[in-house]
C-alpha cells in the first residue's frame, strides 16, 4: 500500500490499476480493506476511482472529516487533474470536451451524447496532449465535473478510447487488469486549518508509462 499523505484527519493513498477502491461483488480485497487494516479503525471514502484506474484516493479518518470533504467535493472546489494513454490522438492538440452521460446500470457503462437525452447529466472536460509515441498518446485531462466513468466515456465519444479500456473500444486489455488512466494530481484547501493542500501521485511502474518520461 503506497501512502502519499496521512495526518490525523485523512490519509491519501496511490491505488494500484485493478484493485477494487472499496469491497465488490468479486470479493477481492479492497483499498479500503487494506487501509483500514494500516490505520487500525474504520475509514470513510470520500471519492471513489473505477477498479482498472489507478492514482489517488483520500480517506478520512472520522465522520466529521468526511462530511467537510463531501461539501467540498459537491461544491467543486477540489481540483482533480488526470493522465491517460489513448490510442488514437485527439482531433485538436488541446480542447474542452461537452456532452450529456446516460449511465446504464445494467452495462456498468455510460453513454456520452452530443446533446441532452431525457435522464442524462452535463459532463465537461478540458484536455490537452502532452507527447505522442509511436503507437500511442498521452493526454493531461481536467475534470470540470465528476460523473460515472467520465473521462472514458467521453474520450471514447472522440475516437480515444484509453488504452486496455476494452468496455469503451479499445482493441485489447491490460494482462493485470488495470486501464492506462491515472488519477494523477489533487488540490484543495483543507477545510480544517485551511491551508492549500496539493497532491500528486507518481504513474504505476509500467513500460509504456515510464516511456513518456515526467
Amino acid at each position: 500500500m503506497n501512502v502519499l499523505h496521512e495526518n490525523p484527519a485523512f490519509i491519501v493513498l496511490n491505488k494500484p490499476g485493478g484493485l477494487p477502491t472499496q469491497p465488490d461483488k468479486t470479493g477481492d480485497e479492497s483499498l479500503l480493506a487494506q487501509a483500514e487494516a494500516h490505520c487500525g479503525h474504520p475509514l470513510h471514502l470520500v471519492h471513489r476511482l473505477d477498479r482498472p484506474v489507478s492514482g489517488l484516493v483520500l480517506l478520512a479518518k472520522n465522520a466529521e472529516t468526511m462530511a467537510l470533504f463531501t461539501a467540498l467535493f459537491q461544491s467543486r472546489n477540489v481540483q482533480k487533474e488526470y493522465l491517460a494513454v489513448v490510442h488514437n490522438p485527439p482531433p485538436q492538440p488541446e480542447g474542452v470536451l461537452v456532452h450529456f452521460l446516460k449511465k446504464n446500470a445494467v452495462k456498468n457503462t455510460s453513454h456520452a451524447f452530443d446533446t441532452e437525452q431525457p435522464g442524462s447529466e452535463r459532463a465537461e472536460l478540458q484536455y490537452k496532449l502532452l507527447g505522442s509515441s509511436t503507437h500511442y498518446h498521452l493526454l493531461h485531462i481536467r475534470l470540470i465535473t465528476g460523473r460515472h466513468h467520465q473521462i472514458r466515456a467521453q474520450l471514447a465519444a472522440i475516437g480515444c478510447p484509453v488504452k486496455g479500456d476494452v468496455k469503451y473500444g479499445a482493441r485489447r486489455s491490460n494482462p493485470d487488469r488495470s486501464i492506462h488512466l491515472h488519477a494523477w494530481k489533487m488540490g484543495f484547501i483543507h477545510p480544517i486549518s485551511m491551508e492549500t493542500i496539493q497532491l500528486e501521485a507518481p504513474v504505476p511502474e509500467e513500460v509504456l508509462w515510464k516511456s513518456f518520461g515526467r
